[in-house]
């Protein structure tokens, strides 16, 4: 584990893609590696046990790839996978939920923050207890939305159909004093005009990304493990595992850029 190794980063799909793009921009000399689960897509139905099992595999894949870092860029899997992933590993393995948890409790005016995720990142309740363990004073109401990772796979991000599934959704926000809502999964910020048209005007959306980013740039100082631009050129490989042409176009649509080359991952990996 050196400073030119690449950070690795994975999600179930695409979504994670939000997060490789905050730590393009934040980190332009790190070298970079995206998993896409494509061929298993969605883990926010699926048990904690599944979740963890395909994360530990995930990681073992990007560790042979000598990774210094991982960045776990998929709710569920920080929800549930987590904590034993760096328990297994030495090297440092970073989520999205406490990043995202310390951007909403730093914008709430009302000290009531809502919650949108897959159905196993809402029954974690993961989100509820970084809020509270940073502000037990805080108020948390989470939803489940299961149907937006699908329709963001499937290109679905504007018109009647996902506005109409937002709106079934999130209309319990409504009757309350929800001021701030932390966008518990990294493919509904692709969804995030659709989200904001169905919410009431003020809303503020939380997008993980970002934080996220900032954190990996400050434990990488911290561990003299941060990239310096002129020792070696940076690069990004991208590895899915089902779909590659169908991952490639997705992504320059929501990106709007090419990708390099997307691998496909397949047998005993």
């Amino acid at each position: 584990m050196n400073r030119t190794s690449s950070i690795g980063v994975f999600d179930s799909g695409l979504g994670g893609l939000t997060v490789l793009q905050a730590l393009k921009r934040q980190l332009p000399g790190e070298s970079l590696i995206y998993f896409g689960d494509t061929a298993r897509v969605p883990y926010g139905t699926k048990s904690a046990e599944t979740v963890i099992h395909f994360s530990e595999q995930i990681v073992k894949f990007l560790l042979n790839r000598d990774v210094k870092m991982v960045v776990v860029a998929c709710n569920t899997a920080s929800s549930v996978a987590l904590r034993k992933l760096q328990q297994m590993n030495e090297i440092p393995i970073i989520g999205v939920i406490e990043p995202g948890a310390k951007s909403a409790i730093n914008t709430t005016q009302s000290n009531h923050i809502g919650v949108i995720g897959t159905t196993a990142t809402i029954h974690s309740n993961s989100y509820t207890k970084v809020l509270k363990s940073i502000n037990p004073e805080i108020n948390v109401t989470e939803i489940p939305c299961p149907l937006f990772v699908p329709l963001v796979e499937e290109g679905w991000i504007d018109g009647s159909v996902p506005e109409m599934v937002a709106e079934s959704y999130l209309a319990p926000f409504a009757d309350k004093d929800v001021d701030t809502i932390i966008l518990g999964c990294t493919h509904y910020p692709i969804l995030k005009q659709t989200i904001k048209r169905v919410l009431p005007e003020g809303v503020s959306l939380i997008d993980s990304a970002d934080a996220v980013s900032i954190e990996v740039k400050s434990k990488l100082q911290e561990l003299n493990l941060l990239a310096v631009e002129t020792e070696k050129p940076h690069h990004l490989e991208c590895f899915v595992t089902d779909l590659p042409q169908k991952f490639e176009e997705l992504s320059r649509r929501f990106l709007g850029q090419d990708l390099p080359d997307v691998k496909l991952v397949t047998g005993d990996w």
